[in-house]
Formats: C-alpha cells, structure tokens, sequence
C-alpha cells in the first residue's frame, strides 16, 4: 500500500488569508490604493509569464489550482531535494525509488510512496526522472512497469539525467509518437542547491511542452534556461558544462597532491588559493573533503568517468580535439579502476604517488 499525506493547508487557512490567484496561504500585506484581493509573488510571477507567453503567441503554461500534483521517480542526492522543493512549493508528490523504503521514507514527511514508475505515472500528468544515465531512464520508461505505458496523452516528462544529447532527440521523437511531450532538462547544482530550490536547469523542449511543465520548473529551480523549442540543446549545454566541471576537479586535485609533495601545509594552500586568482568553485568545494579525509559520495567518481565519456562522444563525432578533457578522464578511469569507482569525485587526488592526503577527522 503507498503511504499518503493530508496536507496541512486546512489550518494555515484560519491563520492567514490565501492567495485568490493560486489557494497558498503565502501572504503578503495589501498595498495603499489595491483591491483587498492578496496575491503571492509566485502567482504574480505565473500571471506575468502567461501573459508574456500570450503576446508571443505561445501556448500558455496549463497548472492550475485544481492539478497541482506531480510524479518524481529517483530520490538520490537531487531527485529528493527536487522533490521536498515541489512539495513545499504546493505540489502533491507521488514518488518512487528502486531502492526499497526510500519513497516511503520521503513520504513520511508529506507525499505518497508508489512501488514502481507506472504506478506513479497512473496518477500524475507531470513525471521528473533524476536517475543516473540514460539506462536508467530507458527502464524507467519503458521497463517492466514503466511509465510511458500509464501516461495519458497530453502528459509531460521531464528528464533530468546527464546524457548523449542524440539519445535525448531521440526520446523526444518516441515519446512524441505516444502522444507524451517531453522535455530534456538536465539539471546542476548540487544535493545542497536541489533542496533548496536553487539549481539550475538547462532545458530544451517544444512549445507544448513547456506549456504544460514550465510552472513546474519554474518551481523546482532557481535558474531554468530554455535553450530552443526542441530536445536536444539542453543536454549539449549539460555536456559542455561537465566538461569544464570534471577538468576543474582533475586540475584542483593536481594542484592540491603537489602542494602535498612539496610540504606545503594543505590548510593554508586552501586559503591561500581560495582568496586568489587560482581559485575555482569546485577547488573550494571539492579540495574541502579532501582536508576533511570525507570521500562520502556527493558526486562519484564514476560519473565523471560517464560524463567525460559522453563529451569525448560528443566531440569524436565531429573530429573536435578535446585535449583537457581526455586528461581528466583518464584521471577519473585511473581512480576507478584503482578501486574508487564509488568514493567522493574529490578521490581522483588518490592517484598521485608519494603524497600522504589527509586522515579522516575524528567526529567528537
């Protein structure tokens, strides 16, 4: 049986009015010379988009306060950020997971746990996929009980993995023949930006599609571009920017192992390089679990073994030279095949030899 949730909204609204445009009890006080009607600022902003959306001719976004319900399959580091982020912004969540209690674990806190993708596509015209790679995503469509087979016609699905940006025009294309709008909408930013609404989401997608998704999006994210009217551009933007992410990691863990050989004390290189032109946003995350001898997985070693292998793809398909990026790849095959496959990706400063990295800081 899948656990359910009864939203608590009853209450909120004997404490404070609601918002007429959209039901929330977000409120905020009514201005000198308006109308008594209160409108929350996420309202105000979907009015402005329709509107702009209508001037262009566009199809309009279709949530309403009647369907503000959404699927999610892959609760992981980002698939359940993005999910609690749809949750608090109103959406009634239908969730599952291959692993067995993570759905229901997310559901104790408001939603409903489902054992499979079909059964979460049984109840939601709106369906984000976070799982790992294109594989994945294939089982979660089109597996035993995948979702593309309980999609109505007229439903969206959102992908969200790391892929060959051909394997993403071509999803775009079946799932069209079903009668199901897609969007291919890679995602960035991090367990800690997912949670907190404030990811990017380089998307592309026809306009139907993001006439029935682009509220949802707008909700889970802090950034959404959309980079053209069909699948494809979102996931060439993706690879792009994993190609620069899995060289800043290689280049600051090269840094880090030789201020190691040389003696320099790691502490004071890392404040030394963060407050300098040296400095880059993954040496200063990534280089911080390396001071903390913490490899616990945020991101893995073997996803930059996939992603470096989808940009050396993309590229080979056009004879394009990719020198830096070849380099950061083997960096990352030498990790996991040394036997780091599923440690932190900071592990990659493990393969430099004659450097002692530092221990795992006792927790008091």
């Amino acid at each position: 049986m899948p656990s359910t949730w009864l939203s608590p909204s009853a209450h909120w609204k004997r404490r404070r009015p609601n918002c007429q445009a959209c039901a929330t009890s977000t409120w905020r006080p009514r201005r000198p010379g308006t109308t008594s009607a209160t409108r929350c600022p996420d309202s105000r902003a979907t009015a402005e988009r329709q509107e702009r959306l209508e001037k262009k001719g566009r199809p309009v976004e279709t949530t309403s306060t009647s369907d503000k319900t959404a699927g999610l399959i892959g609760l992981g580091a980002m698939g359940a950020g993005i999910a609690a982020t749809l949750r608090r912004a109103g959406y009634q969540m239908h969730v599952c997971d291959a692993r067995p209690g993570a759905a229901q674990a997310f559901a104790q806190e408001g939603g409903t746990a489902h054992g499979s993708p079909a059964e979460v596509a049984a109840q939601c015209e709106r369906i984000v996929s976070v799982v790992v790679n294109a594989q994945q995503t294939e089982e979660v469509l089109f597996g035993p009980d995948g979702a593309a087979a309980a999609m109505k016609p007229g439903s969206v699905f959102v992908m969200c993995s790391t892929v060959d940006p051909n394997w993403s025009i071509g999803l775009e294309k079946r799932l069209g023949e079903l009668g199901i709008h897609y969007v291919d909408a890679p995602i960035s930013g991090g367990a800690a930006k997912a949670a907190s609404g404030q990811m990017t989401v380089m998307s592309s997608a026809k306009p139907e599609a993001y006439a029935k998704a682009g509220a949802m999006l707008d909700a889970m994210a802090g950034k959404v571009y959309r980079l053209g009217d069909r699948a494809g551009a979102g996931s060439k933007v993706k690879i792009i920017n994993q190609l620069l992410a899995g060289v800043h990691i290689a280049a600051a863990a090269e840094a880090m192992a030789l201020g190691l050989r040389e003696g320099v004390a790691p502490d004071a290189l890392y404040e030394v390089i963060t407050h300098s032109a040296g400095n880059s946003w993954m040496f200063e995350n990534r280089m911080a679990h390396v001071l903390a001898g913490d490899y616990t997985p945020l991101s893995a070693v073997d996803i930059f073994v996939k992603d470096l292998g989808l940009v050396l793809d993309t590229a080979r398909a056009t004879k394009f030279p990719l020198p830096l990026a070849s380099t950061a790849h083997q960096m990352f095959m030498q990790a996991s095949t040394a036997g780091f496959a599923k440690e932190d990706d900071s592990a990659v400063i493990k393969i430099f030899p004659g450097i002692e990295i530092p221990k795992a800081k006792d927790k008091a």
